[in-house]
C-alpha cells in the first residue's frame, strides 16, 4: 500500500483506504500496512468491499483471533462470530462506549460492515481518546494517570425500567444475563504505539475509591474531552462499506436520527489483550467469566 492509497478524513482521526481488495487474502505486507495505518489513524474506512459474513471474518483474522459475537447477546443466525447491529433490536449503541469493556480483555479492534442503510441519518461517530488525553490540563492528566474504574454491563444506560416495553425489557434481561464487573485503568497504554488514551465510556460506572456521585463527576469531566467535536470522525454510511477501528484507544456512538427506518450493520471483533495502565499494572476481573466469548491475546501476538 502506498501513501496515496491512505487519505485522512479528519485531522485527528480516520482515514479512507483504497487499492485493497478485502475479499481476497491479504499478503503479509498489506496486512502490516493496514495495521500501521490503524495505529496512526485509529479508524479506517474501506469502500466497495463486497464482503459477506465469511469474508468479513476472514479479513478480521489477519489481525488476530475472532471473538464470538458478544458475551450475552445472540449472533446472526448460524454465524456465531457475527453480531447484528440492527435497529429492530433496539438503540443500545446510542451512547458513547468502547466495545465490551466490562470483560477483562475487550476486543482490540472492531469492524462494522453496512448491510441496510437508511436514506438519511444513522451515522457512526468515532472519537480519538488519545487526543482527549493529550488535551487534559497537566493537573487533570496527572490525576487521571492514577485512577482505576469499574466497568459493568449491569446498569441502566438506555431508559428507566418502568419506561421499557416488553421487547426492550427482554433485551435488557439478555444483555445482563451474565453480570460482569471489571476494573480497568482510566488511562490505558496502547501496547503497540505506547500512546496513552482515556479508557472510559458508557460501561465505566465507578472510580475505585470514590462514591458513585464523586465518580460520576470525574468520569463526566474526562468524557467531555473525548467527545469534543474536533476529536470525532462522523461516518455517514454507504452501501458495501467496512469500517475498522482500534477499540483500545477510541469510543463510538450510533446516532439515532433516522426515524426508526431499517438500519443494519454486522460487527466482527478481534480478541484483545488485557489493558495495562501507566504504572504497568493490568486490569482485573471482579465478576463474570468471558472465556466463552474471547481468547486472551498476548502483547506479542497483538504486535505480530
Amino acid at each position: 500500500m502506498s501513501v496515496s492509497e491512505i487519505q485522512k478524513v479528519t485531522a485527528r482521526i480516520g482515514a479512507r483506504v483504497s487499492g485493497v481488495d478485502l475479499s481476497r487474502p491479504l499478503d503479509a505486507e498489506t496486512a502490516a500496512a493496514i495495521r500501521e495505518a490503524l495505529n496512526v489513524h485509529k479508524a479506517l474506512v474501506f469502500d466497495d468491499v463486497n464482503l459477506d459474513d465469511a469474508g468479513q471474518q476472514a479479513f478480521v483474522r489477519h489481525f488476530g483471533d475472532v471473538t464470538t459475537a458478544h458475551p450475552t447477546v445472540s449472533s446472526v443466525d448460524g454465524v456465531p462470530n457475527v453480531l447484528p447491529v440492527d435497529s429492530e433490536r433496539g438503540r443500545a449503541a446510542n451512547h458513547w462506549h468502547t466495545d465490551v469493556t466490562f470483560v477483562l480483555n475487550p476486543p482490540q479492534a472492531s469492524t462494522l460492515r453496512s448491510i441496510t442503510i437508511p436514506p438519511y441519518g444513522g451515522e457512526t461517530l468515532i472519537a480519538d481518546s488519545a487526543a482527549a488525553y493529550r488535551q487534559l490540563p497537566d493537573s487533570l492528566r496527572q490525576l487521571a494517570d492514577t485512577l482505576w474504574a469499574e466497568h459493568t454491563n449491569d446498569y441502566d444506560y438506555a431508559a428507566p425500567e418502568e419506561e421499557l416495553d416488553e421487547q426492550q425489557a427482554a433485551q435488557r434481561a439478555q444483555f445482563t444475563s451474565i453480570k460482569y464487573r471489571t476494573v480497568h485503568p482510566v488511562v490505558r497504554v496502547h501496547p503497540l504505539t505506547g500512546e496513552r488514551g482515556l479508557f472510559i465510556g458508557g460501561f465505566a460506572q465507578r472510580i475505585v475509591g470514590l462514591s458513585p456521585g464523586e465518580s460520576r463527576k470525574i468520569l463526566d469531566l474526562l468524557q467531555a474531552y473525548v467527545t469534543r467535536p474536533e476529536n470525532i470522525l462522523r461516518h455517514r454510511w454507504s452501501e458495501n462499506q467496512l469500517v475498522l477501528f482500534d477499540n483500545r484507544i477510541t469510543q463510538h456512538y450510533a446516532v439515532d436520527n433516522y426515524d426508526g427506518l431499517p438500519r443494519r450493520l454486522h460487527r466482527v471483533t478481534v480478541a484483545g489483550d488485557v489493558p495495562v495502565g501507566v504504572e504497568g499494572k493490568e486490569s482485573y476481573s471482579i465478576e463474570g467469566d468471558a472465556s466463552h466469548y474471547t481468547s486472551v491475546a498476548s502483547a506479542e501476538s497483538v504486535a505480530a
